[in-house]
C-alpha cells in the first residue's frame, strides 16, 4: 500500500509539473476537486462497509468458511458471492477489505474479485441488450471455472511470494 501511494505521489507529481508548464494547473485543480466532490460518498461507504465488515464478521465463521482452512468451501463460498455482489468494484473492494482484515485467505479473495468481475449476475441483461443472449452464455460458460483457478493459483503461489 506504501509503495502504490509513493507512485502516484511521483505520478501525480509529474503530471502537476507538466500542467504547470503548459498553463493549466487551474483547469487540472478544477478537475480533481470535481472529481474528488463526485467520489467522496462512494469512498466514504465504502470506508463505512469496510469496517463493519471487520467489526462484525465472527472470527470463527471466518476462520470455517473464507480461510486456508476451508479448503474448496470457501473458494465456493467466494464464487457464488462474487457472481451475486451488486455494485462491481464499489462494493467488492470494500468487502475483499474488510475482509483481509478478518484473516480471509488471499486464493478466498481472489477467487471471489474474479467471479465479480467475470461472472457477475446483474451485468448480464446488459450484455444480453447490447450483443445477445448467445455469446453472453458463451462468455458466461468459459468463465464459469477462471475464478476457481485464479483461487487455486494464488494457493500455489502466494506461499512462494510470502512465505504463508
Amino acid at each position: 500500500m506504501k509503495l502504490a501511494a509513493v507512485v502516484m505521489a511521483v505520478v501525480l507529481g509529474f503530471a502537476i509539473l507538466f500542467a504547470v508548464h503548459q498553463g493549466r494547473l487551474g483547469a487540472g485543480m478544477r478537475a480533481s476537486a470535481g472529481s474528488a466532490l463526485q467520489m467522496a460518498p462512494i469512498f466514504v461507504l465504502a470506508f463505512l462497509l469496510m469496517g463493519f465488515m471487520e467489526v462484525l464478521l465472527p472470527r470463527g465463521w471466518v476462520d470455517q468458511w473464507l480461510s486456508d482452512a476451508s479448503g474448496w468451501r470457501g473458494l465456493v463460498v467466494a464464487w457464488l458471492a462474487g457472481i451475486l455482489t451488486p455494485g462491481g468494484a464499489a462494493i467488492g473492494m470494500p468487502v475483499v477489505a474488510g475482509l483481509t482484515a478478518t484473516g480471509a485467505s488471499p486464493a478466498v479473495l481472489v477467487t471471489y474479485l474474479t467471479s465479480m468481475a467475470t461472472l457477475n449476475v446483474l451485468r448480464m441483461p446488459i450484455e444480453v441488450a447490447f450483443y445477445g443472449s448467445q455469446l453472453m452464455i458463451l462468455r458466461v460458460a468459459a468463465c464459469l471455472v477462471v475464478p476457481f483457478v485464479a483461487g487455486g493459483m494464488t494457493r500455489l503461489l502466494a506461499p512462494l511470494l510470502w512465505g504463508r
